[in-house]
């Protein structure tokens, strides 16, 4: 159902450097690169993470309510991006912690205050 979701960088050799650590964890690796944008995802055809400077040349800013979601195949999958997340620079924005009956859930800001939640449902 989604091909790609599209998430703004100020500095696109820093969040290049973030993601890159980050995704490899489930697997993630840039499958496609252009000069202002990079495409994550573990396989061609499927679903994207892409980071880019916007192509308007304007300021790169978060959109309230926002966010991106990415599986951790695991609770401890769900714990190591987190983990990795954090030691890499970004801001907790919710420590790892069971949410629902059938969610775990963590939440985190990235370099440039987008937000992610690393899950697994349980």
């Amino acid at each position: 159902m989604i091909g790609y979701t599209t998430i703004g960088s100020k500095n696109l050799d820093k969040a290049v450097s973030f993601y890159d650590a980050l995704l490899e964890l489930v697997g993630g690796k840039r499958l496609m690169e252009m000069d202002r944008i990079k495409f994550y995802g573990t396989d061609a055809g499927g679903a994207m993470l892409a980071v880019c400077t916007p192509h308007d040349n304007n300021d790169q800013s978060c959109g309230n309510g926002q966010q991106v979601a990415i599986p951790g195949g695991s609770i401890e999958g769900a714990q190591a991006l987190y983990n990795k997340a954090i030691e890499l620079g970004a801001t907790d924005a919710g420590e790892p912690g069971q949410r629902f009956d059938f969610f775990y859930g963590s939440y985190v800001y990235d370099l440039d205050g987008n937000k992610l939640c690393f899950f697994h449902m349980t």
